[in-house]
């Protein structure tokens, strides 16, 4: 495994971090902890989950994927100073009104914490972040901003940083990070750091060969601020594994829950079968490939990688040991410079 750390503190992380959203719906807790024990044997020490898993957001399962961590940290083989825990409060949205109403204020910021801490069976969470923005933005899958004048939210940047200061202060959290953010918001965060609040240390976004445009600006505020990039869905949705090229296969997760469909547009079909040629042509799988593509991003803090099974974690983890040659990534770009960003 490969190692660095979350900007501007001494957190050791790997490069490949373990995304945990299935467990409770579509994997057990057995099956979880065996996912668990396989990643930490291989040097994976940092683990992302959030109060909504597991996904989808219902409130049978709300919670599960916490609980699952919990347990797995109370066996003796592990040490909770060995692992990076890192967690999520939900946004306001139609489908989180079963969890809390969902705004970003000082009392529902320390429910979502504790009830946290409780499920996981910890003291402190490493990396807490907003899973994400109080207000109307382009984000899941929204291409372009479109302005509401009708949004609620009023600007509360300051007091959110301030909220979660406090909690860093107290232990509970450790540092702090944003999901599923654009420019205009980073920006702010780091303007009210200025001031003397609480930085924000990462942010958690989609980025994947059908999804680069965080590069178009985000990317250039990560690196001239020493934020760092998380980023999820690495694989889109398990498009970037091929398996969708040609049959929706049983028990996938578009199969299970077809409106998770944002990477299965006719120019995500294009460039996924584009990207596959160059995989073919090299004599990768177009799994690692993809991996291996955004875990050589400099911008890259670490990769958070999910799986169903063992089997595939296996591959997915191996993507770390996959350097591609600058003749791969020079097709790579080829293919985006023709079909860019097919699935924000």
């Amino acid at each position: 495994m490969k190692y660095t750390t979350l900007p501007g503190t001494d957190v050791k992380v790997s490069k490949i971090c373990l995304g945990s959203m299935t467990w409770g719906e579509q994997n057990t807790e057995e099956e979880g902890h065996a996912q668990l024990n396989y990643a930490y044997d291989k040097g994976v020490n940092f683990i992302d989950t959030a109060e909504l898993y597991s996904v989808p957001s219902k409130p049978e399962t709300q919670g599960s994927t916490e609980r699952i961590i919990g347990t797995w940290l109370q066996k003796p083989e592990i040490k909770r100073e060995n692992v990076v825990i890192a967690s999520k409060i939900a946004g306001p949205a139609e489908f989180t009104k079963h969890i809390r109403k969902g705004e970003f204020t000082k009392s529902e910021i320390k429910d979502a914490i504790h009830k946290s801490l409780n499920r996981l069976q910890t003291d402190y969470i490493d990396l807490y972040q907003l899973h994400w923005p109080e207000r109307s933005t382009n984000f899941f899958g929204q291409r372009g901003y479109v302005h509401n004048e009708n949004d609620p939210w009023i600007d509360n940047f300051q007091e959110v940083l301030q909220a979660l200061g406090d909690f860093v202060k107290e232990g509970k959290i450790r540092h702090i990070g944003l999901s599923n953010e654009t420019p205009y918001g980073l920006s702010r965060y780091i303007e009210e750091s200025r001031k003397g609040a609480t930085k924000v240390m990462t942010v958690q976004n989609p980025y994947n060969l059908l999804n680069r445009k965080d590069e178009i600006g985000l990317t250039e505020i990560m690196y001239r601020e020493e934020v760092g990039h998380l980023p999820y869905s690495p694989l889109g949705f398990g498009m970037l594994t091929g398996k969708y090229l040609e049959e929706m296969p049983a028990n996938a997760r578009v199969t299970l829950f077809p409106n998770y469909n944002r990477y299965h547009n006719e120019n995500s079909y294009k460039a996924t079968r584009l990207y596959n040629e160059i995989a073919k042509k090299h004599g990768v799988s177009l799994t690692q490939m993809a991996l291996a593509f955004v875990n050589q991003q400099t911008f890259v803090t670490s990769n958070i990688i999910g799986a169903t099974s063992v089997k595939q974690l296996t591959e997915n983890i191996g993507s770390i040991d996959l350097v591609l040659s600058d003749e791969i990534i020079n097709e790579i770009n080829e293919v985006h410079n023709l079909i860019p960003n097919p699935a924000p």
